[in-house]
């Protein structure tokens, strides 16, 4: 009797072994993934942060063979970006096309009134959110935000940005406001651009993102003020021979009381199935946890939040109203009186 019943188990259990990897194999088979190139789009021109961290994302997947396809990056910067977000907006359905964002996400419609907003995109994962320092060239004699303010008032001041109505100049106006004082500002295409610009004496000063500036800081170009945080950048090691990123003081540590924190993250076009928003987000997991990635964090002194899902989508409602709020102030909305 026992050897039969033994027999009769052992049968059951290899039948369920059959049974549970065909499960498995079903389920494998009808997770997606993708199935020709993936266009990574980019709203905004070459050189700047968003550019730079898409281009380091599809550098870690090719290096790394994360997916099977190929990842392509597309700067699509017309319209201060539009041009982007009105393309993966049209693209329906289309899971091999994902964009990254910056604040133009908000910005960008706000200010001209093109018909797009975030709801138009499914909300994919946040990758990180990117810091503005306030520089100057290092050949100038301020050394801190007070000695800067007291040379820029009744001067006419340049300040060099990102673009027009978009966030280096609210962060302008934020501190125009803050302040009590006034600069002329020149917009130009992307970071890169800026920082040349300030490095040349063309400008007085930008509120560039530490990634954009850091190689003209550490060769001795460029120095930086204080932070837009309200808390100090976590990095203690050094970038020159004498400061690191956590040296920096936060603006409102020396009296500028305003404060700015930037999105890095992914979307995707609408009507995706969640198996396809999936895919991206255990890619971009996987994508955090090599060196590359972490290396580039540090580098380019990110705040390291990250978010998914609906916390994600709630946090990037309030960021919404909180531009419809700074951008009604400067007197940037499209159309307002």
């Amino acid at each position: 009797m026992k050897i039969k019943l033994s027999r009769k188990f052992g049968v059951t259990a290899a039948a369920l072994a059959t049974a549970l990897a065909g499960f498995a194999f079903q389920s494998s088979a009808h997770a997606w993934e993708p199935s020709k190139t993936v266009e990574f789009v980019v709203p905004a021109g070459t050189g700047g942060g968003a550019d730079q961290m898409a281009r380091v994302i599809q550098s870690i997947v090719a290096k790394h063979n994360l997916m099977k396809q190929s990842m392509v990056v597309v700067n699509k910067a017309g319209g201060a970006g539009a041009e982007g977000f009105l393309d993966v907006k049209g693209a329906s359905g289309d899971a091999h096309k994902i964009i990254i964002t910056l604040s133009n996400l908000f910005t960008t419609p706000l200010a001209t009134g093109v018909p797009f907003n975030w709801r138009d995109l499914t909300p994919v994962q946040m990758l990180a959110l990117d810091q503005f320092v306030l520089w100057v060239n290092a050949g100038k004699p301020y050394k801190n935000v007070k000695e800067f303010l007291a040379a820029a008032k009744g001067s006419k001041f340049k300040m060099a940005g990102t673009g027009s109505k978009q966030e280096d100049q609210i962060i302008t106006v934020g501190i125009e406001k803050s302040a009590g004082v006034k600069f002329i500002y020149i917009p130009f295409r992307g970071g890169g651009d800026v920082a040349v610009q300030l490095v040349g004496n063309h400008a007085d000063a930008t509120v560039n993102n530490p990634i954009e500036a850091v190689a003209h800081w550490r060769g001795g170009k460029l120095r930086p003020l204080c932070v837009f945080d309200p808390k100090r950048m976590p990095y203690k090691e050094k970038v020159t021979a004498t400061m690191s990123w956590s040296d920096i003081p936060t603006c409102k540590e020396q009296g500028l009381d305003f404060d700015y924190l930037m999105l890095r993250g992914i979307f995707m076009a609408p009507g995706v199935s969640p198996d396809q928003v999936k895919f991206y987000t255990d890619l971009i997991a996987k994508v955090r946890e090599t060196k590359e990635w972490k290396e580039f964090i540090e580098k380019g002194a990110f705040n390291t939040t990250a978010l998914a899902g609906k916390e994600y989508a709630d946090w990037v409602a309030k960021e919404e109203a909180r531009h419809v709020s700074l951008m009604k102030s400067a007197g940037f909305i499209a159309g307002a009186k």
